[in-house]
């Protein structure tokens, strides 16, 4: 394998990864589009439909345990094709994830094998108004009321939040102060007393809404895991996709090199090409470098959470080391693209454009940077001191 990005002749990989990613890649390329239309929710609903039928949405789920291997290389190659393609995905996976990992079984059997065929969309309801990295301090209410729970509250920049059939929603329930008093539901996006307060419009347009929870009534058995145990429900999550969204960062920084290099090498300049300046040159090989350093870090811990009895059950570090390094390096990269289209690279409508605007919320969700940085730093001096 010649280009940069994950090479799945590493022995991070087996011989179903890359079957898996040769299946994609030549799905992918006949059936996506880089480009979108005004209603983005309707596309969302058609991508999610799509990758369901062509059974690619069945990685998103697992009956205890995910391949992270397997969603690494799907929004990898995902990503390179088509952003919004690649957050339906992810979607899927993280609003359902959940429930894969810490749901009943009568729960995993009502709900998995419709987010896995594309019937219902899957959405993660954790962030609030006041409350964004700092998710141990959610206010949305659950109260006892009967054998029920009342659910009050707002949750907000909820992806898919105002087309979801199913949510993973978070709310205090009071076992004890902070993070040991949140619990973790299963929300149907019908129920009543859910609302979709605004939709939220952002510099690349993926459905994401603020919604509000007046009163709503949930049965004891739409709680996932116990009392009280939401907040470790959610981290688990969030950790095993991380790894994830570094991998969607690298299929957006692997195609910027590739618009890059095609730009350059047709680009005329004096008796030649943009290519063939020494700049030009040095850019290019500074954007494979952190692509490749990139790969390694999301292949490394996207192994080191499929084999914990290798690698070890905490897994925190890799994942945030390859959330960061990917995330901050994919801007670094099309940045550069950007910069070296000149004034093509800021019309809008053109690739590195689009990647731009692209890029942008990897930094932030799933942990900002600034997060990953406090998680890497905390578990050194952890282990300093042990």
């Amino acid at each position: 394998m010649t280009e940069v990005g994950l090479n799945l002749d590493w022995p991070f990989f087996d011989t179903r990864h890359r079957q898996l990613a040769r299946e994609l890649e030549s799905w992918a390329a006949a059936n996506l589009t880089p480009s979108h239309g005004e209603d983005v929710e309707a596309e969302v609903r058609a991508l999610v439909a799509k990758l369901g039928a062509a059974g690619f949405l069945g990685l998103t789920i697992a009956d205890g345990a995910l391949d992270v291997r397997s969603l690494a290389i799907a929004r990898s190659t995902l990503a390179y094709h088509s952003g919004l393609a690649d957050f339906a995905f992810a979607m899927q996976g993280l609003g359902s994830g959940a429930i894969s990992l810490f749901g009943t079984a009568r729960q995993r059997a009502q709900y998995l094998s419709q987010v896995a065929s594309g019937q219902s969309i899957a959405a993660f309801a954790m962030t609030e108004p006041a409350t964004g990295s700092d998710a141990a301090n959610i206010a949305t209410s659950a109260v006892r009321d009967g054998d029920d729970w009342l659910v009050n509250g707002e949750k907000t920049y909820i992806s898919n939040g105002q087309i979801a059939d199913v949510i993973t929603l978070f709310a205090r329930t009071g076992e004890a102060e902070g993070a040991r008093g949140i619990s973790a539901f299963i929300l149907p996006g019908d129920t009543p007393g859910l609302e979709v307060a605004e939709r939220i419009e952002a510099i690349a347009p993926h459905p994401l809404a603020r919604l509000k929870l007046n009163n709503v009534r949930l049965p004891q058995s739409a709680m996932l895991g116990a009392p009280g145990e939401g907040f470790k429900v959610a981290m688990h999550t969030l950790t095993l996709f991380r790894v994830t969204v570094g991998a969607a960062a690298l299929g957006f920084a692997r195609r910027a090199l590739a618009e890059a290099i095609a730009f350059s090498t047709t680009r005329k300049l004096g008796n030649g090409t943009l290519a063939d300046n020494a700049v030009t040159q040095a850019n290019l090989a500074e954007m494979a470098l952190a692509i490749d350093a990139s790969a390694l870090l999301i292949a490394r811990a996207a192994w080191a959470q499929d084999k914990p009895e290798i690698a070890g059950d905490d897994n925190r570090r890799a994942a945030a080391m390859a959330k960061l390094y990917a995330t901050e390096q994919a801007q670094k990269v099309i940045d550069m693209a950007v910069q070296l289209h000149g004034g093509m690279g800021v019309t809008r409508g053109a690739m590195v454009e689009s990647l731009y605007r692209e890029i942008r919320a990897l930094r932030i969700y799933e942990g900002a940077s600034e997060v990953q940085r406090v998680i890497i730093a905390r578990d050194l001096l952890k282990e300093h001191r042990q």
